[in-house]
């Protein structure tokens, strides 16, 4: 069997303080795996400038030019982590046989390449990169990231527990993704729909070697978001349920109201109206606000707008 071509994908946004300190330690993973005959000598180390505004794209092409495993390309704009990570899979297909993903901050174990390797020489078209145990978050963190993939599973979304978007890609699982067209990606929701036979690996997460995160609770909510009204349609379908018990009560309602009406036994008074004006009034404009938001995402869908625009690839650069 021939060495398999690897590509590993690294979307990049304001990189420039961790970037010099992650870089060589992928390239010296990737020369390992070369010099202990795992995979092909023309594999490569696949930078994406998510339209950074600091000096990372002026890094990435420096270190294209200093060693030729070095190979990046830049966004016209920014995007977002999802769209970076997807650009680097299309831009990787065509040129090698196995694409892995990983971020650029050094938190995610390399070493766990080598498992998800193993996996792929014994059958597996996709490896999940797994969090083996959360102690660098914070209590806080902790409860709410494993709260959510609860809730993603809840929901409908078919999501790998505690696995982000570190995860080993044959090129065959590649092509038939390619066929998928959404525009509202939520990466790790999507791999377990194409099917084929698949794994984890566990590994355990580190520090981010240097710089900030680039995804605050604010993110972290949207993606989470996204992530349920792009896979799943299970919200509306809670919202109907809740409208068909809301009606029932408010029948039973109406039969009380009426039978007091008979029996005149009723009392004029504003509390109740106001509490049931508000109920419904709250309820009615979180239903209205649910499926406003899928009304949202088919029209953004419906235009079909690229998911992401290469502007400049290192290779032209040394061409030029």
């Amino acid at each position: 069997m021939s060495k398999p071509t690897l590509y590993i994908v690294i979307p990049c946004y304001n990189e420039q303080a961790v970037l010099p300190l992650t870089a060589p330690m992928f390239l010296e993973k990737l020369t390992a795996l070369i010099d202990a005959g795992r995979i092909a000598e023309d594999s490569r180390i696949l930078f994406v400038n998510d339209g950074s505004k600091d000096d990372t794209w002026n890094i990435i092409k420096e270190l294209a030019a200093r060693d030729a495993h070095y190979t990046g390309i830049a966004q016209s704009r920014n995007r977002g982590h999802q769209n970076a990570v997807l650009a680097g899979l299309m831009e990787a297909r065509e040129k090698c046989d196995v694409t892995i993903s990983i971020d650029c901050d050094g938190q995610d174990d390399i070493d766990a390449m080598d498992a998800m390797l193993d996996a792929y020489a014994d059958g597996c078209e996709i490896v999940y990169g797994v969090r083996s145990k959360r102690d660098t978050d914070t209590f806080f963190k902790r409860a709410t990231a494993e709260g959510y993939y609860r809730l993603l599973n809840r929901m409908g979304v078919e999501v790998v527990f505690n696995h982000a978007d570190y995860r080993l890609v044959s090129a065959r699982a590649l092509k038939e993704f390619a066929n998928f067209r959404e525009v509202n990606l939520f990466l790790r929701g999507m791999f377990p729909l194409v099917g084929f036979k698949s794994t984890s690996v566990y590994y355990e997460r580190k520090e981010r070697l240097a710089g900030e995160s680039h995804y605050p609770l604010s993110k972290m909510l949207l993606l989470a978001f996204d992530g349920i009204t792009s896979l799943s349609i299970k919200p509306i379908r809670l919202i109907t349920a809740f409208g068909l018990i809301v009606m029932a009560l408010s029948f039973i309602g109406i039969l009380w109201a009426i039978i007091m009406s008979i029996a005149g036994r009723t009392v004029s008074g504003w509390t109740s109206l106001t509490c049931l004006i508000c109920f419904f009034g709250g309820t009615t404009l979180s239903a209205i606000g649910v499926v406003g938001e899928y009304v949202g995402k088919a029209y953004i869908e419906a235009k079909a707008r690229p998911r992401y625009i290469i502007s400049e690839r290192t290779e032209e650069q040394e061409e030029k």
